[in-house]
């Protein structure tokens, strides 16, 4: 872990972004810090992926200066874990859950050669940690979808990233799914800082730490002062009363 002694771990100054002429992102500034548990929320098409894409390298940094543990943003780039929204796990292969958590290893070399004892026993600790472990020698194309995205986190923290980021990892997946990977999350942002884009407001916002709205421009969100209101919460709640709630967190 490299946070141990900054107090910043990303900062995002002045971002804009377009796609040709329309601009999807403008002028976003943040800071966060160890241990949060953030949430990136908004509607389709509001930039909140193209955000964390930005992040991550996948899209090119137009304007503006992001730093990861005070460092250029693209230097850190393999010291993040990363889960997307569309992964490359073809179900009809027939691979087992561990073989997957495995393809995280940062090494191409090691990859192509094999994998130690000492790695194998680490993809078992990490499937434990995403309650996964009995679940080693399964066919990953026999798991339900929520169990199958556990095994991605696995996989993202196979590596043992210094930060964990998720591209809504709750798509297609029912309420009951839902609640155990926020839970899986929640128990991780012990180790780990979490940084979520979730379209699951009304369960996400149970376990968030922080709240960034994005539609184009950012709103700033602290959760932490409504925890016991979130947690009240029914899953068919209207988004627009959960916006307004927002609306009386502290920012």
């Amino acid at each position: 872990m490299q946070f141990n002694t900054i107090e910043n771990i990303i900062e995002v100054s002045n971002v804009s972004f377009s796609y040709e002429t329309q601009k999807v992102l403008e002028n976003i500034n943040f800071k966060i810090t160890q241990n949060e548990f953030l949430t990136i929320i908004g509607p389709n098409g509001g930039g909140k992926s193209t955000l964390l894409k930005i992040i991550l390298g996948i899209n090119k940094l137009q304007v503006g200066m992001i730093k990861i543990f005070a460092k250029n943003h693209l230097e850190q780039i393999p010291n993040l874990g990363y889960v997307p929204q569309n992964t490359n796990v073809n179900l009809n292969f027939p691979i087992t859950v561990m073989e997957v958590v495995m393809m995280g290893q940062n090494s191409l070399k090691k990859r192509l050669f094999g994998y130690k004892k000492d790695e194998k026993q680490r993809a078992y600790e990490v499937l434990e940690k995403v309650n996964m472990k009995d679940f080693a020698k399964n066919k990953i194309s026999n798991l339900s979808g929520g169990q199958r995205q556990r095994v991605l986190i696995a996989r993202a923290l196979f590596s043992n990233p210094d930060i964990l980021l998720l591209d809504e990892p709750t798509s297609n997946i029912d309420i009951s799914g839902c609640e155990k990977i926020y839970l899986t999350l929640q128990e991780l942002n012990h180790e780990i800082p979490i940084i979520v884009v979730s379209h699951d407001i009304s369960v996400i916002l149970k376990y968030a730490s922080k709240a960034f709205y994005v539609n184009k421009k950012m709103t700033q969100h602290d959760l932490s002062t409504m925890k016991d209101e979130f947690k009240s919460i029914d899953s068919h709640v209207c988004e627009i009363e959960l916006l307004e709630m927002l609306g009386r967190c502290r920012c």
